[in-house]
């Protein structure tokens, strides 16, 4: 399919052929109609991406302190490369587009193939010729509204949020500062409000504009806009102001504190400098409100990605419901939106349409509603498959490899480690993202992109596939590809609940395909040298310290569906590492919390004892409330009068005989370059197989005994899966009859 993407190093706009996205459950394929490009909010996205370097720090200074974070802890060679690549990445374009629904997840209620849906949302109403859309981000529009009207459904739905946030009531006296697309429609609706709307741009022609769409006054800036409020109130001032410019000066804010009568309420829609000006905004006790996009449930995963939705009681506009209506108020005539439409272009035009809005390719119509068409966007569902290299054939000499899944991690640690092993041959790759598919398909020579996971899974000129989706996905594919008989390599962790880890070790004793798990520490270098200085047949302590650092509340690994958490996504590497410095198995585990009234605070920071077979003991501690200025692991072990300390993997100390070996590298020495060598010679048939697959097992089903540990409050026996001929999750509480070794 056709997709509109930016270049976020150099600004360039251009339109690419990537696979279409897949139906996941929660939401519709549909194949894009129309799509509008808003000339203001989106032209801020091409000039931030059009500035230098030295621009985009000034720019976004919070970024900026995000490297110097990254630096202090993983190294300025690393964070450069991280950053190259995300400036690198393709960036969707679009957030507000219409089109026919191809297919419905079954979890998807009142909405059916062939219906007419408008689409919200960056990162699913894209520029593209088929989205997949989540179904509180669509809603079907009603008859007697066509696709390019619809297409302004997001738009509507900002304006809409912005509107409700005024309060308005029949007759309020209300100020539109700002009239580019998303200005004219909130003037709109505030006079479907019952508001006198009136308004000021820069722009004379915008303002002209205005006053067709049917606001009172709409004056241009630096005129006599005020002269006009002061004639209107008789000298009181608006009841209401709402800001839709986007600029960078404060002369809107002072403007709206200036024009605004005593307790009148400012909304901002839109961005513009907040240096607030005390006295009128205290004297008149000014009601400040921002506006969140579409309105309840914007930037809520719960509501958008997961579908569930506010109870309409408690809740009753949300972005779903204001997109709905406002299709409806479209389809009275009460909201004029073909008015606002300036410029139609055909999708492979798309780099021209962006042109012409940030001013590059002049037109002597001033572009406000800009338009994109589709016409071959139901076709285009069905090329599942990009061709990069259609003539190459299977190396016999090597590894053929699949790839489902490409993010950062897997773009920035594994496909490089995975290349440099000179043993693979990459055939097919599959994500989330077709943009991002063919992006890493090209940069790591794979002859062709999909969307099709199952298809190249079960592809017979694969042999080996590499799993590196978000963590619920995991089990299902890993077990999948193991079905087909694949090498697989699953980067932790390797299932987030029990039933998940049960169905891979059903798969895995099937077939006794080759399996991998990320956990890449007990593979570093460092890691083989501490195990070789420790004395056998001795037990040993084991004291991991872990200095996570606190993360934000909505990255999605706090998802409890699709991130799991941090125990079972991070603390899984420092069992897993415990478990390969001693020479039993897990037997017992107990973990306890902090007490902390924040709720992420106590899942993220944990104390873990895990008691092993060989009479070891591991102690782990997995903090998230630490400070990134203190290097984040440190691993030590006490045997049999050795100590041997890993500092964060860059340094490794031996204490033996009253004597102190140190060792640095100039890198961090983490094991993954040595865990992808591994995985080739696995997939090769070089190695054996079981022992490594097995581990993974046994590290698998201690972490998720950790959850079950907290809760219960007390240490539980750790068992494998039944498949493995264990008793599976809960197998007891610790002093009960164990198995023994």
């Amino acid at each position: 399919m056709k997709q509109a993407i930016q270049n976020l190093k150099s600004g360039e706009v251009s339109v690419s052929e990537v696979p279409p996205p897949r139906l996941h459950r929660g939401g519709a394929l549909v194949a894009t109609l129309s799509s509008l490009i808003s000339a203001g909010t989106e032209r801020s996205k091409i000039e931030m991406g059009e500035k230098s370097m030295l621009g985009k720090a000034r720019a976004r200074p919070e970024l900026v302190q995000q490297v110097l974070v990254k630096a202090r802890q993983d190294g300025m060679r690393e964070t450069y490369r991280t950053v190259m690549q995300r400036l690198e990445a393709p960036n969707p374009l679009g957030y507000s587009a219409a089109g026919r629904v191809l297919a419905v997840a079954p979890d998807v209620p009142g909405v059916e193939v062939g219906d007419l849906v408008a689409c919200s949302g960056a990162g699913y109403a894209n520029h593209a010729e088929v989205n997949f859309i989540p179904k509180h981000l669509l809603a079907r529009v009603p008859d007697g509204v066509t696709a390019d009207q619809a297409a302004y459904g997001t738009v509507g739905c900002i304006a809409m949020h912005g509107v409700r946030q005024a309060e308005l009531g029949l007759g309020d006296r209300v100020l539109v500062v700002g009239l580019g697309l998303v200005g004219l429609v909130t003037a709109q609706l505030a006079r479907v409000a019952g508001a006198r709307v009136f308004g000021t741009d820069l722009d004379p022609v915008a303002c002209s504009l205005a006053e067709r769409l049917g606001v009172e006054r709409a004056v241009p800036r630096g005129s006599s806009i005020e002269a006009v409020v002061d004639a209107v109130t008789d000298g009181v001032g608006v009841d209401a102001v709402l800001i839709c410019a986007a600029a960078s000066s404060n002369d809107p804010i002072e403007l709206a504190a200036q024009l605004a009568r005593d307790r009148a309420r400012v909304v901002l829609v839109g961005h513009v400098g907040l240096n607030l000006p005390r006295e009128p905004f205290y004297d008149k006790e000014i009601d400040l409100r921002y506006s969140r996009s579409y309105g309840p449930g914007r930037y809520d995963p719960a509501y958008e990605e997961h579908g569930h939705d506010y109870p309409i009681g408690y809740v009753r506009w949300t972005e779903q419901r204001n997109l709905g209506e406002f299709l409806r108020l479209v389809r009275d005539g009460r909201v004029d939106v073909a008015g606002l439409t300036t410029h139609h272009f055909p999708v492979d035009h798309a780099a021209d349409a962006y042109a012409l809005i940030s001013g590059k390719s002049p037109d002597e119509t001033r572009p406000v509603g800009v338009l994109l068409h589709y016409p071959n966007s139901e076709a285009a569902a069905e090329r599942r498959r990009v061709e990069l290299d259609p003539h190459r054939r299977p190396s016999v000499e090597r590894v053929s490899l699949g790839m489902v899944g490409a993010g950062n991690f897997a773009t920035r640690v594994l496909l490089p480690a995975l290349m440099a092993t000179d043993k693979v041959e990459p055939v097919g790759i599959t994500t989330s993202s077709g943009a991002t598919a063919r992006r890493v398909a090209e940069t790591y020579g794979f002859a062709h992109a999909t969307s099709d996971a199952e298809a190249l899974i079960t592809d017979p000129t694969v042999d080996a596939i590499v799993i590196a989706t978000r963590h619920d996905s995991h089990a299902g594919l890993t077990a999948q590809a193991l079905r087909a008989g694949k090498a697989t390599f699953c980067e932790k962790p390797l299932a987030t609940t029990w039933a998940g880890l049960e169905d891979v070790a059903s798969a895995w004793v099937e077939t006794g395909a080759p399996l991998l798990v990320g956990f890449n520490r007990r593979f570093s270098p460092l890691t083989a040298k501490l195990r070789a200085a420790l004395p056998p047949g001795v037990p040993r302590v084991v004291i991991a310290r872990c200095n996570a650092g606190q993360m934000p509340p909505d990255h999605w690994m706090r998802d409890p569906i699709s991130g799991g958490g941090r125990i079972i996504g991070e603390l899984c590497h420092f069992l897993d590492l415990s478990c390969s410095l001693v020479e039993g198995r897990p037997v017992r585990v107990s973990a306890e919390a902090i007490a902390s009234p924040d709720p992420a605070e106590l899942a993220d920071t944990v104390v873990v004892q895990v008691t092993f077979s060989c009479g070891s003991v591991a102690s782990l501690q997995y903090l998230g409330n630490g400070d990134p200025s203190i290097p984040k692991e440190r691993i030590e072990v006490y045997c049999g009068g050795t100590v041997g300390i890993v500092d964060d993997f860059f340094g490794l100390e031996i204490g033996q005989g009253g004597k102190r070996k140190r060792t640095r590298g100039r890198r961090q020495e983490k094991g993954h370059r040595e865990e992808m060598d591994l995985f080739a010679d696995l997939a090769a048939g070089g190695r054996e197989a079981q022992a490594v697959a097995e581990a993974a097992f046994w590290s698998s089903a201690l972490t998720l005994q950790v959850p079950m540990a907290l809760a219960q409050g007390r240490a539980v026996v750790v068992d494998l899966p039944e498949a493995l001929g264990g008793r599976g999750a809960g197998a007891g509480m610790a002093g009960e009859q164990e198995r023994p070794e």
